[in-house]
């Protein structure tokens, strides 16, 4: 059973660990893991380990370095908190093979700060509509403009380019929920 004192807790551990995000002070954000652990459902990624989270911060500060959230709500269930967010940001970097195009994003996510029997918090789990930020990154750019042509190229191979990544075992071989 959660207590309001747990609740209490992780919500502030959770919200501790979004400000952290947006001020970018990543040993801050990482202390409130045991082990940091990130999946990102749309793209079938897990950053399992502090390199790599620290590697996928700095991949997505390069790309958004502006990027910022507002809390749309927060919810406690026995295991978690769920938070729902939304997420912005200018593309002024690469986002992995998609070159940046100055576009703004807006997008609606979920994440999920999954805690163990012991309440430590070890997972992250995101979930959000990749084809709405994409829809915004790449329609941003002016198509009507033959000087946009060579960047909307490449932003449609970069995109072939990482779709054809394999996703991650551990998000396509889960085990069957055990329902009563």
């Amino acid at each position: 059973m959660t207590t309001e004192a747990l609740r209490a807790a992780r919500q502030k551990l959770v919200l501790d660990h979004f400000h952290d995000e947006v001020r970018q002070d990543w040993d801050q954000v990482l202390s409130t893991f045991p082990h940091p652990h990130y999946e990102l459902i749309p793209t079938m990624t897990v950053h399992d380990g502090d390199g790599e989270v620290r590697g996928y911060y700095h991949d997505t500060r390069i790309a958004f370095p502006d990027q910022d959230h507002e809390i749309i709500a927060l919810r406690h269930s026995d295991d978690a908190v769920i938070v729902e967010f939304w997420l912005m940001g200018t593309h002024r970097g690469p986002l992995g093979a998609i070159p940046p195009t100055g576009s703004r994003f807006r997008v609606r996510m979920t994440a999920y700060f999954i805690f163990d029997a012991g309440e430590n918090l070890v997972c992250e789990r995101v979930y959000f509509d990749s084809l709405t930020m994409l829809k915004q990154l790449i329609g941003g750019i002016d198509r009507k403009n033959p000087r946009n042509w060579p960047l909307l190229v490449r932003c449609l191979r970069g995109l072939l380019r990482m779709s054809g990544e394999p996703p991650h075992p551990g998000l396509v071989d889960t085990p069957t929920a055990d329902l009563p």
